[in-house]
């Protein structure tokens, strides 16, 4: 096994999807030595068999460089289609009227079939309709529970089977499909450490996915419908993390609707302590290009600004031409920006108040020292991650080395901002305690002699939520010299 060592120099995450440019150990771990901290299995493409060689990868590349790596099955959710057509592609003119409807028949220039009865009983007049991801826009003028005449507001040709959006409405459907549930007990079965949920509207949606993954993974909710923002801190009360999914934001939104939401989610995160992933055409050009545009690096930075705990590849790790640069382009990016002067001033522009708890004030008093006092790192002990994800949240300006028992806690937390997590054993006193945190910060080259370090733990010790102790340690040279 290769000798750990803090190898990054930033603290915001990089997660990306695995596909046909990336799936084999070769490009799994040049993509890792390149910047990815964290993988993502899109459940919408690809077979079972080739997922699991892609777990089976990346857990080998754990145990071969020695660190926790984290794995995400992210489900595909409802696909809501039109049906047929009989000669497509149709042209629909600007004006036109046009019908969808439960009829199996090919459809044509005045009609079409929409197998989706729970959105034809859904729409009432002025309700719109957005086909061919918002390509076509559509306008109800007349519905009756099953079918619905419209108006084409901005027409263009469309074909077969091509997707359906309703943004003004809260769907009667669950996120999960058979196939979802498929899917999330392969995941399971895969021993991954997070699950990503699409097509959330509401609470409840969470709540049933929650249920069926019972502990054994945990839970993102997928910022990608309107309605979801209606109800935005509730679904974040029943989440692990959440996901900015800009793409899909997009196609039931104008465009420059759309930044402003992504401040809001991620302040809104940030201020529960959830953490949150900016997903959707970072880098989009770089699917065929081995350079991004200045626009995408500048969007990029803005994430980054904002404090969101983690950047997405999607695409262009997926299937583009060149996921290593793509990997590495987020690197540097989140580099310099980290390294900017001003960055500190940004990234806490949103205020996160500490809730009424010993946990809470002890994560807040660990920021506040070590902007007070020179310090190498907060040294967090924690079973569960909880106590790693507020003292994440306080945005500190030094690494979080979060030591924990338990090899799944180790893994979820890598998508967490600033934490690198060490699998060890659990400390029984004291001594033990400040000890243990000495090395390891030594040995991952978190400190040096004469170092100080903001150790924080529960008494007693082992006991899941109970952080309530908080020590400053300065290291020796004969500390070094042992380590």
């Amino acid at each position: 096994m290769a000798s750990p060592t803090f190898s990054r120099n930033r603290k915001v995450k990089v997660l990306a999807t695995l596909g046909p440019s990336s799936g084999s150990p070769e490009m799994i771990e040049k993509m890792y030595r390149a910047g990815v901290d964290a993988f993502r299995m899109n459940m919408s493409h690809g077979e079972h068999k080739a997922h699991a060689a892609n777990v089976k990868s990346i857990r080998a590349l754990e145990k071969k460089i020695g660190r926790p790596i984290t794995i995400l099955a992210d489900l595909q959710g409802p696909k809501l289609r039109i049906g047929t057509f009989a000669n497509p592609p149709v042209m629909l003119k600007d004006g036109a009227r046009f019908t969808l409807d439960m009829r199996k028949e090919k459809g044509d220039a005045k009609r079409v079939s929409l197998p989706h009865k729970e959105i034809l009983s859904t729409l009432q007049p002025g309700h719109t309709l957005l086909l061919d991801d918002g390509k076509i826009r559509l306008e109800v003028t007349k519905a009756d529970g099953k079918s619905v005449e419209t108006k084409v507001v901005v027409g263009g040709e469309i074909s077969d089977r091509k997707g359906v959006n309703v943004p003004e409405v809260v769907l009667p459907v669950s996120s999960l499909t058979d196939k979802d549930r498929k899917d999330l007990t392969f995941a399971l079965e895969q021993d991954v450490d997070w699950i990503a949920l699409s097509f959330v509207q509401r609470p409840e949606d969470v709540a049933e996915a929650r249920r069926l993954i019972g502990g054994k993974a945990a839970l993102l909710a997928k910022i990608e419908k309107p309605a979801a923002i209606d109800r935005l801190d509730e679904i974040l009360e029943l989440s692990d993390a959440v996901m900015v999914a800009r793409g899909d934001l997009g196609v039931e939104l104008l465009p420059e609707q759309v930044p402003p939401l992504q401040k809001k989610i991620v302040a809104a995160a940030r201020k529960l302590g959830r953490p949150v992933v900016v997903a959707t055409q970072m880098l989009e050009s770089m699917i065929k290009s081995p350079t991004p545009t200045r626009a995408e690096v500048s969007d990029v930075a803005t994430a980054i600004y904002d404090g969101a705990d983690a950047i997405m590849l999607s695409a262009e790790s997926a299937v583009g031409d060149w996921p290593i640069e793509a990997a590495t382009m987020m690197d540097r990016i989140a580099a310099q920006v980290e390294n900017d002067p001003s960055y500190a001033d940004r990234v806490h522009f949103t205020e996160t108040v500490p809730d009424e708890t010993t946990a809470d004030a002890l994560a807040a008093a660990s920021y506040n020292i070590a902007r007070t006092i020179e310090t190498s790192a907060i040294v967090c002990y924690t079973s569960s991650g909880s106590t790693a994800r507020r003292m994440a949240r306080e945005r500190p300006s030094v690494p979080l080395l979060v030591l924990t028992p338990d090899r799944h806690t180790a893994r979820r937390v890598g998508l967490l901002w600033g934490a690198y997590a060490v699998v060890t054993r659990d400390v029984t006193n004291f001594e033990e305690m400040i000890g243990k945190a000495k090395r390891m910060a030594l040995r991952h080259k978190m400190a040096e002699a004469g170092s100080r370090l903001i150790v924080c733990a529960g008494v007693p010790f082992g006991t899941p939520g109970s952080t309530n102790l908080l020590h400053i340690v300065r290291l020796s040279g004969d500390e070094l010299k042992r380590s």
